[in-house]
């Protein structure tokens, strides 16, 4: 009798123990009729496939496996019942060709999941070669059309993406908004130098979002944090071509949202026009918007045009009218142990707002030269407060 309720106690106990760790299920694409050869879209088999994950209780991966599939604009929405949701690619997504194939503005968009793992070694080719019009943008990326993102978060929390691969962009590459608590690691994002807009990583209203081990070239900001964006981490990121890691640009109108709390280290930059940029719009708003609690810290330079430049006169258009003094208090910035070459002259630009001045920047051992060893570079500042410590090449232009 002993020995009977010995084992109903040991069963009971595994059942318990079982239903603690609900059960993982693989949905696989190929399942749902997907085919891999590179001609047949697969848009409705990944959307089953995603449903019925989304409803599954316990762990949920959707796979696709090797293979070459054709993706139309496609969005996959929560929240889900799964108490984590895996979207594991193994194979190649390729993105139609013509961008007015698209209905939405984006390519692959996820909606309100929570513990979302995107990952796998595969690839996202949204084929933007064709799209890019380079015979209308005549050099300035802000005059061409708004093109659909590779890839966007909306709203997403505790989520990760690591392991994939990012090619030929029609617009962005990747896209973060509304999202808490996202991991990025691993990541390629690659597109040509002269290709317009293709920002690498976007975001915006987002909270505690940490990027690590990325290597980004593309023809816009390697990364941009915009409106609302705090508590970003920044490491080992490989940026170039591109236009630098980016704050901004911010301060166009009163819609905009305070930035704070960014850290960027141990990065490189490569050929690119910015190294770490902060930027915003020379317009009036009714309120202060602030841009502060930044680091910059062990970066080096590989010819960078404007290796540390704050521009507070922004204007890509180079015909804005009635510019005033920018409305964005920017405030408790350091740039320390950054190093390298440039080849613009210019090693650090202050350009900051007459009516709000820069406040607590400082430089400390900056060891900035300019390329190939011709000429000095200089140090320009104007409206800033601020120290500095420490090796200051160029010479600082900061006044205590």
């Amino acid at each position: 009798m002993v020995d009977l309720i010995r084992w109903m106690l040991l069963m009971f106990s595994l059942i318990c123990i079982a239903s603690a760790h609900p059960q993982s299920k693989v949905f696989n694409v190929k399942s749902y009729g997907a085919v891999g050869d590179g001609k047949s879209d697969v848009s409705a088999a990944l959307l089953k496939a995603w449903d019925d994950a989304c409803k599954w209780h316990g762990r949920a991966d959707v796979l696709i496996p090797q293979g070459t599939y054709m993706l139309n604009s496609i969005v996959f929405k929560g929240p889900c019942k799964a108490s984590r949701m895996g979207f594991v690619i193994q194979g190649i997504l390729k993105a139609p060709t013509y961008p007015s194939l698209f209905n939405i503005d984006k390519w692959i968009g996820f909606l309100y999941v929570n513990k979302l793992i995107l990952s796998g070694h595969g690839t996202l080719d949204a084929q933007g070669a064709s799209s890019w019009p380079h015979h209308n943008c005549s050099n300035n990326y802000s005059h061409c059309p708004i093109l659909p993102i590779t890839l966007r978060f909306d709203f997403i929390t505790n989520g990760a993406i690591h392991g994939l691969n990012s090619i030929n962009p029609k617009g962005g590459h990747l896209m973060i908004f509304g999202c808490e608590n996202v991991i990025m690691r691993r990541l390629s994002l690659s597109a040509p130098g002269d290709s317009p807009n293709t920002d690498g990583i976007k975001i915006g209203e987002s909270n505690n979002i940490n990027i690590t081990s990325v290597k980004i070239a593309t023809g816009d900001d390697c990364i941009a944090m915009i409106s609302g964006a705090k508590n970003i981490s920044i490491s080992d990121v490989h940026c170039g071509p591109g236009h630098g890691i980016s704050v901004g640009s911010l301060g166009k109108t009163d819609a905009d949202i305070d930035v704070q709390d960014i850290v960027v280290k141990n990065c490189t930059f490569s050929g690119t026009s910015n190294g770490i940029r902060i930027k915003t719009w020379a317009a009036s708003l009714s309120k202060t918007l602030k841009a502060s609690n930044f680091l910059y810290q062990d970066i080096i330079m590989e010819k960078v045009y404007r290796p540390i430049n704050i521009d507070q006169a922004y204007c890509p258009n180079h015909d804005c009218s009635n510019q005033v003094p920018s409305s964005v208090q920017i405030s408790d910035v350091t740039y320390k142990n950054i190093k390298g070459s440039a080849n613009g002259g210019v090693g650090v630009q202050l350009n900051c707002s007459k009516r709000k001045p820069c406040q607590n920047i400082t430089m400390e051992n900056i060891d900035l030269w300019a390329y190939g060893g011709k000429g000095q570079l200089k140090s320009l500042c104007s409206f800033v407060k601020g120290a500095s410590h420490g090796k200051q090449i160029p010479p600082s232009c900061i006044n205590a």
